[in-house]
């Protein structure tokens, strides 16, 4: 039974990390290549998940909100590039987090304001609301299951654009060297707004899987972007080979921490100061990691390699 348990959690921890993988290679890119701190991508995390629950609710059909969402947030996105950020690359990062902290508060009020303060309820869609057998013994929720192989499935797609196409290399010149890139000829304005736009996608995607398994509030943006920004900070700023390991690492520290680290702390401590001691170390863990890393490791993982 332990040994099942621990292959649940496992699985629970990668699909977390898939989860936190989706936002952390959209903010990774963003940074890596416009040098953006961009505290607000949460907040298109958030919309992504309302536009997809608020049309899945209304239809009936979970693939039709997924339809809408991308593409709208996609849009938001870029809109909020070329009206709010544009202006703001060759400014210092306090101004781009004072910027982007406005744009949170923004978006909060905007959905309180379409959908309420309350938060909005979905479901498992029918089709993926069964279990499958994924290990011998190990009985998984279809729907979480789906998660992991999409979230698999984006992170090859995202490796093969940035690696293997045209626009690829064009992304990776223009985290090394925009002026050069400008000079020859490559719109490199709109390059940022397809970058932007397809991280805010990124978000989106998240967002809306994260709606039939999470509560869709305000704010919700802001609770995820904290593990995100930790993500990038141990996989490497700019890296999305990176962000993978890192958001896996931390899926699975914070999930098994959660689950395992009281009951182990119960057997040494004793079950009254496990029980006030576990909960708030198993929430420490990932700072820990982070800053473990950061010791052996100041620039992550696999940072981004610059020219």
């Amino acid at each position: 039974m332990t040994a099942l348990l621990v292959a649940e959690q496992c699985l629970n921890g990668l699909q977390l990390g898939v989860m936190l993988f989706l936002m952390a290679a959209g903010l990774t890119l963003v940074f890596g290549i416009m040098n953006l701190v961009n505290l607000a991508h949460g907040s298109l995390y958030m919309v992504g998940a309302y536009l997809a629950t608020a049309v899945f609710n209304w239809s009936g059909s979970f693939l039709l909100g997924v339809l809408f969402a991308l593409p709208a947030t996609l849009a938001i996105g870029m809109l909020v590039e070329v009206i709010a950020l544009r202006r703001l690359y060759e400014r210092d990062h306090l101004d781009q987090v004072l910027a982007t902290f406005g744009l949170i508060l923004f978006f909060n009020e905007a959905v309180a304001i379409v959908w309420g303060r309350t938060a909005l309820f979905t479901r498992v869609p029918r089709a993926l609301a069964g279990h499958i057998m994924v290990l011998p013994g190990v009985r998984y929720p279809a729907y979480r299951a789906v998660i992991i192989l999409v979230g698999l499935a984006v992170a090859l797609v995202l490796y093969v654009l940035v690696n293997r196409t045209r626009l690829g290399m064009l992304i990776r010149a223009g985290a090394s060297n925009r002026t050069m890139v400008a000079a020859l000829g490559v719109n490199i304005r709109l390059l940022y707004t397809l970058v932007f736009g397809f991280g805010a996608a990124l978000a989106a995607l998240g967002g809306l899987m994260a709606g039939p398994i999470y509560n869709v509030q305000p704010g919700m943006g802001e609770e995820i972007l904290i593990q995100v920004l930790v993500v990038i900070v141990i996989g490497g700023i700019g890296s999305i080979r990176g962000a993978l390991v890192g958001a896996v690492v931390v899926g699975m520290v914070d999930t098994l921490g959660r689950a395992f680290l009281k009951p182990l702390l119960s057997t040494t401590l004793g079950p009254v100061a496990a029980q006030s001691a576990g909960p708030a170390l198993a929430s420490m863990l990932i700072y820990l990691l982070m800053a473990a890393v950061l010791f052996f490791r100041p620039r992550g993982l696999f940072p981004a390699v610059r020219s």
